[in-house]
């Protein structure tokens, strides 16, 4: 599956950023997915999952009740809603893909469908 992200940008703290990322190829009912993001010298780290076919949601800590992600299963998307954004929410953010097997997946390891990184950038 190719994994197209879009949607990044700069935005002020306080503002609100939506994230897309629409998938081709093999059927997108096969994949859990989920967002990654990371800064220039840190390990990219796991941000929100959701299951197939979008009735379960796994988020950490730093953006629960900032940020929720959703999927679009007649368009093959996924989304990153993000608001009340902070600095420290700047980062290069990805979309992953990993086949689903009924479990969300937060670890970089598990995931082996990857798109190119959109750039979030919070600051005044």
């Amino acid at each position: 599956v190719q994994l197209q992200a879009s949607g990044g940008g700069l935005v002020q703290p306080g503002g609100s950023l939506r994230l897309s990322c629409a998938a081709s190829g093999r059927p997108f009912s096969r994949y859990g997915m989920a967002w990654f993001r990371q800064v220039p010298g840190k390990e990219r780290e796991f941000v929100a999952a959701i299951s197939w076919p979008g009735t379960r949601t796994f988020y950490t800590d730093p953006i629960k009740g900032r940020f929720t992600i959703s999927r679009d299963n007649a368009k093959n998307t996924v989304d990153l809603q993000m608001n009340s954004l902070k600095p420290e929410d700047t980062a290069a953010y990805y979309c992953a893909a990993n086949e689903w097997n009924g479990l969300l997946k937060v670890r970089r390891d598990d995931y082996v469908y990857w798109g190119q990184g959109t750039q979030v950038t919070v600051s005044s």
